[in-house]
């Protein structure tokens, strides 16, 4: 499903972040699992990952980097009109976890609700918003990415184990004024065909955690890693090839990729199909691992902050998921 810009433009406000404080490295790992800081490293391009703490649900990270997108975006929590939270790791089945970090801001007048789009939640979150405002629903949304992956991680796999950390980012979502930015494009799509390459198979109503199957792990992330990396790579590539097209660009004109911060393979091969130099492809997998929905929105705070790109110039954002789902934006900061 694709959209472009319309009438009313639509730009980001503010961005924000936050990760756990403890952080575990592969050398820690290696302690866990058979695996060793050149496996882990020549195969994922992932140095260490954040964890969060047993008392710091999703609810509480989301909030943190929502405090922080709020701030850079001169904006107060009372004024926020929608809250869209991604997430794959909720607080609880109900209420939403929006409720909860609605509840933890302050924010009394806005309206909140989840998605659940795994890697590709944030962009997912971000074209919602994005119509809801230029068709005149909302004057703003926060749009909130978090994710507690160490609560559905398998530590005895090391095949998966490596891979996952905790963490959450942020946007103010705003009409935008003259001279001022604006979300040019939007893209998403799923293929429900492959749902099982990558999927939590217990827990829910089809397969729910009992006394006899909870020793077999159900509850906890199940990857099909080859056949999600090929399938990711060229999803990836459609979807950001398709933002780029239709904002009116060419690969000279983006500053910045952000991609879904899942292995460094991936970014590679989504950096030479695209043909933008490796030195405009933001990454910071190696600090964080993936955190699944919070990757992308992790990223866009931390080149925002440290300047990967100014005023007026262009970047997209692509991500890849379960589901399986993707997705990408192409935007004029």
């Amino acid at each position: 499903m694709s959209e472009t810009h319309s009438a009313t433009g639509v730009c980001i406000a503010g961005t924000g972040s936050y990760v756990p404080e403890k952080i575990l490295t592969n050398d820690d790992l290696c302690k866990m699992v058979d695996t060793t800081d050149e496996w882990i490293v020549s195969r994922t391009g992932i140095k260490e990952r954040r964890i969060a703490a047993d008392d710091e649900p999703t609810s509480h990270m989301g909030a943190k980097a929502a405090e922080r997108a709020l701030e850079q975006a001169g904006m107060k929590a009372e004024e926020v009109q929608l809250i869209i939270v991604a997430t794959i790791t909720p607080d609880t089945p109900t209420p939403a976890t929006a409720c909860h970090i609605q509840q933890k801001l302050g924010a009394v007048n806005a309206t909140a609700f989840d998605i659940s789009a795994a890697c590709s939640g944030f962009l997912y979150a971000m074209k919602l918003a994005k119509r809801l405002i230029s068709d005149g629903a909302f004057e703003n949304a926060l749009i909130i990415a978090a994710e507690k992956l160490s609560s559905v991680t398998n530590w005895d796999d090391r095949a998966t184990c490596v891979l996952f950390g905790d963490g959450s980012g942020a946007a103010v979502l705003r009409k935008s004024m003259p001279g001022e930015g604006e979300i040019l494009a939007t893209e998403m799509g799923s293929d429900g065909n492959l749902t099982h390459l990558l999927e939590i198979p217990g827990g829910g109503t089809a397969c729910p955690i009992t006394k006899e199957n909870i020793d077999q792990r159900l509850n906890t992330l199940n990857m099909q890693g080859r056949e999600v990396f090929k399938i990711a790579v060229n999803r990836m590539k459609e979807a950001a090839e398709a933002v780029i097209e239709r904002a009116g660009l060419e690969a000279d004109d983006i500053m910045c990729v952000l991609p879904h911060q899942a292995n460094l393979r991936i970014i590679d091969a989504i950096a030479d199909r695209l043909a933008v130099p490796n030195e405009r492809v933001f990454v910071n997998l190696h600090k964080y691992g993936n955190t699944s929905a919070a990757a992308v929105a992790i990223a866009l705070d931390e080149a925002h902050r440290t300047g990967a790109f100014k005023r007026g110039e262009h970047i997209v954002m692509v991500a890849f998921g379960a589901g399986l789902t993707w997705a990408a934006a192409a935007i004029r900061w």
